[in-house]
């Protein structure tokens, strides 16, 4: 059975764009799902609104199952480590950039992990819509960081009105082409967007929060001393009174969820063909894949995420019915071409396929360690 890998998301954005909104909305919406926080310092996280179970070195673990690290650069790989490992039991890992690093240094260190439990989620830039001009002008690199991004936030979009809106969503499509493009306010946007839900309260009693103790007992066995964590940073309210509450009348991020099933097997061609040449607004693509080709019948679960894609080969389950199943998840996509697409990419007679039309899918298969 394939290693249970933890996506990690890159959350990027200048200051005052919301993206620590964004983030605590995170933590407080995800609903059973274990999220560990990198950020730079504790004071961009709302902990003091939120049950600390208690802290060792530069960890916190907050009341809802979640973790959260204060950490430079240097310390990165430490902690995606730590967050990682089995005992943890985290189901997503949220990197906020700032102060970090430039966001394609952080990519670049999650994509060169030898760290097989974890893979690449995805870098989310957050805009600020009323500011955008302005962010632009003192900073150039916003057209880099936007161009390089798997899904643009545009926040605060209630502060702008529709002429000026759909004026600015032209920009940031000739930026990032074929990109989705969500609009917010209050960085209110549905996880899933993002990653899966954990699995909540029905997850077995044995499987608990990570206490206190527990954090303790690591530290001290691997001999971290204890540090002192100040407050301070970005706290970004958006001017909102209560960041928990429903905000009436704002904007609220859209997104649209697509399922495809097939129980004929799908030609491993046309299938890559749909995968290198994925239409505009998609995001996410998770799922798994039938191939009926000698040497390559197992399950293929897919993971897909902007421009990245892997395939991990798995043994189907006793009894478990061979078949494709495939969510896709983005802003403004047409769901009935997409089912159209992919019923395209169905083998349509046996033996269609054969080991040759594999290779196409075998270059997204990570390398076995020897």
């Amino acid at each position: 059975m394939a290693t249970q890998q933890i996506p990690v998301v890159v959350l990027a954005g200048f200051l005052g764009s919301g993206k620590t909104t964004l983030l605590n909305h995170l933590l407080r919406a995800g609903d059973g799902t274990r999220i560990g926080a990198i950020v730079n310092d504790f004071g961009s996280i709302e902990i003091d609104a939120m049950t600390v179970a208690g802290q060792v070195d530069s960890m916190v673990s907050l009341g809802n199952g979640c973790l959260c690290c204060a950490v430079d650069t240097s310390e990165l790989d430490t902690y995606l480590e730590r967050l990682a490992r089995p005992a943890a039991r985290i189901d997503v890992i949220v990197i906020e950039a700032s102060g970090l690093a430039e966001p394609q240094e952080l990519i670049r260190m999650i994509l060169a992990s030898d760290n097989d439990r974890i893979v690449y989620g995805g870098l989310i830039e957050v805009v600020d819509a009323a500011e955008f001009a302005d962010t632009r002008a003192r900073h150039p690199e916003l057209d880099r960081h936007v161009a390089i991004a798997d899904l643009v936030v545009l926040n605060k979009a209630d502060r702008i009105g529709d002429e000026a809106r759909q004026e600015l969503n032209g920009t940031l499509a000739d930026l990032a082409p074929g990109k989705p493009v969500i609009s917010t306010s209050f960085g209110r946007i549905e996880p899933e967007l993002f990653f899966d839900r954990g699995p909540g309260e029905d997850r077995n009693a044995a499987v608990r929060q990570l206490s206190f103790e527990d954090l303790l007992r690591e530290a001290s066995a691997n001999g971290s001393p204890r540090e002192r964590v100040d407050g301070g940073g970005e706290h970004d309210h958006e001017g909102c009174v209560d960041c928990d509450r429903d905000h009436n009348g704002h904007l609220h991020a859209a997104y649209e969820s697509v399922e495809f099933t097939s129980v004929e097997p799908m030609h491993p061609r046309r299938l890559m063909e749909f995968l290198d040449s994925r239409p505009g607004g998609l995001y996410r693509i998770k799922g798994f894949v039938h191939f009926d080709v000698p040497e390559n019948r197992q399950k293929f679960v897919l993971h897909a995420v902007g421009n990245f894609l892997r395939f991990y080969p798995e043994p189907w389950a006793k009894g478990e019915e061979r078949c494709t199943q495939l969510v896709m998840i983005g802003s403004g996509v047409d769901a009935p071409a997409l089912r159209k697409e992919l019923e395209n990419c169905r083998q349509a007679a046996p033996a269609e396929a054969d080991e040759n039309s594999m290779w196409g899918v075998l270059r997204y298969v990570p390398a076995q360690e020897e």
